[in-house]
């Protein structure tokens, strides 16, 4: 082989290696300080809490008048966190499916070290509201109760806890 192939296999192989170092640290620092997550414009402007997805209040069905005049679940009903980071917040709930989680496509963004990116996820079965646990690492708890993956009915009261957030469906 001549000398100038030689070196160029040097200086590739030393190029090779170089980038094998490069990743590893990226690789490093990915595990060790996260990943950048985004803010929602709003959120970043304001510095409050704004679910992803929540629908607009005119969306909601009204009462009809072969009910008596009462409202039914499915149109008052509203999910008051009280107690966690964003204690006091109010979501008005629709009839479409809510994903409660620390990704920021969930309806309900909790950030917290207790909380999988998507962690719960909230339904509309018939007139009354379920939860369901999505596998999430440390689970979460209806009255006190770890829920397994199957959808369980939530009666109006009920303390729902996921992470360091405790909240409730209201009518």
């Amino acid at each position: 082989m001549s000398e100038l192939v030689l070196l160029l296999l040097r200086i590739g192989f030393l190029l090779l290696l170089w980038f094998f170092v490069f990743g590893v640290v990226y690789s490093l620092r990915a595990d060790l300080f996260g990943v950048r997550v985004r803010k929602l414009p709003a959120e970043a402007a304001t510095g409050a809490a704004v679910p992803a997805a929540a629908p607009a209040p005119t969306t909601r069905p009204k009462p009809s008048a072969h009910s008596g005049g009462a409202a039914t679940t499915k149109s008052v009903s509203t999910l008051v966190i009280t107690s966690g980071p964003k204690a006091g917040l109010e979501l008005p709930l629709g009839t479409e499916p809510m994903t409660i989680g620390r990704s920021s496509e969930s309806g309900l963004v909790i950030r917290d070290d207790y909380t999988s990116s998507h962690h719960a996820r909230l339904l509309l079965r018939g007139d009354a509201w379920a939860i369901q646990d999505l596998d999430s690492t440390n689970g979460t708890y209806l009255a006190g109760t770890r829920l397994s993956g199957a959808p369980t009915p939530i009666k109006i009261g009920d303390a729902i806890k996921v992470g360091a957030t405790t909240f409730e469906l209201r009518a």
